[in-house]
């Protein structure tokens, strides 16, 4: 980004920008910190940074990268369970090894520009890449910005970078076969708006479980919801009360959508688990408060994060080779409220109507 573009986006001429960014008098206060902020946020490095000595790294700073955009971590990122959760085992990890941990969070179309800046000023001693809105483009940019580095919460195995990721294709057969143990055959699969790795894995392996005992689901028993929104969806509320032939049981590809389907569901008056078994995915804390309590595949967030923590800190600390690593941490089924026999279901169904 050259001057031009920085005044023609401050609305200021040129002299005022080259005031601003050589930290000379002549500009206000406000107009000096406008145009320091969109020079950093398109990657410009004002000169009293580049005049200073690169600060040394911290041999104790780790530094969590969340790549923000409108799909699934947005810029309420801090607000969502699963996000909120994850980063909390982050930061507790973090600490009980010595280390201390900076979140920053950066808008994914200027996220390469964003950390070489942090880097500059601040250098971390290992980067922890929260990469659930990531595609494999980024991941030919991503080894460049720090030589020691890991991306979670995504994988993508033809690549040189470092992953730990919950084992999507695990989770979703224990799904299937929780439901299919429960007498299910006509399984419904509710997925999200926006795709990502997480949730095409989880689908692929829903399919896959389903085919692997000779059953299809159709085209009509797949539904859509936003994947971070636990309120009920008019739409799929009519979807779901325009029909009398709804599949007995719905998995969902994360535990917002599974709250959102179960209140969709009472909204058109049928029942969870007694006419419709819900299972979701993820465990977040309100999967535990909601009514009736979802049964969901627990991820280890908290194993995620000590892999991801201690691997970073031994290559840190020259303690292992730098091998790259892709590493898959298992899954495990939590059976709560939502989900139910199909015989019972039957039973209360037929009991209701004597």
């Amino acid at each position: 980004m050259k001057i031009d573009d920085i005044a023609k986006l401050a609305n200021v001429s040129k002299s005022a920008v080259s005031l601003a960014l050589n930290g000379k008098k002549g500009v206000s206060a406000e107009t000096r910190k406008k145009i320091i902020e969109i020079a950093h946020s398109h990657g410009y490095i004002t000169r009293p940074l580049l005049n200073e000595p690169m600060k040394e790294a911290s041999s104790k700073l780790l530094r969590l990268v969340v790549s923000i955009n409108a799909g699934i971590v947005t810029e309420q990122y801090d607000t969502l369970p699963f996000f909120t959760e994850f980063i909390h085992s982050l930061d507790k990890t973090t600490g009980s090894k010595g280390y201390s941990l900076i979140v920053s969070p950066v808008r994914i179309e200027s996220m390469f520009e964003d950390i070489r800046r942090l880097e500059f000023e601040q250098k971390s001693a290992g980067i922890l890449f929260l990469g659930t809105n990531l595609t494999k483009e980024h991941m030919n940019i991503i080894p460049t910005l720090h030589s020691n580095m890991i991306v979670l919460d995504t994988c993508f195995p033809s690549t040189g970078v470092n992953f730990i990721v919950m084992n999507n294709e695990l989770g979703a057969h224990q799904a299937v076969q929780h439901l299919l143990n429960l007498g299910h055959t006509t399984i419904g699969y509710v997925e999200s708006t926006t795709r990502m790795y997480n949730f095409e894995m989880r689908k692929k392996a829903f399919l896959q479980a389903l085919a692997d005992q000779d059953l299809q689901i159709s085209k009509q028993n797949f539904f859509h919801l936003p994947p971070t929104d636990i309120t009920s969806q008019k739409q799929f509320e009519k979807e779901l009360a325009g029909r009398n032939d709804l599949p007995t049981a719905l998995f969902c590809e994360c535990d917002y959508m599974a709250i959102s389907t179960i209140k969709s569901i009472t909204n058109v008056g049928l029942r969870v688990p007694d006419d419709i078994s819900v299972v979701g995915f993820d465990n977040i804390f309100e999967s535990k408060v909601v009514t009736p309590e979802l049964t969901t595949i627990h991820v280890k967030k908290d194993k995620i994060a000590s892999l991801a923590v201690e691997k970073l800190i031994r290559a840190n600390e020259n303690e292992e080779e730098n091998d790259t690593l892709k590493i898959l941490v298992d899954t495990e089924l939590v059976i709560r409220e939502s989900s139910a026999l199909l015989v019972n279901s039957q039973q209360t169904h037929q009991q209701g109507q004597g």
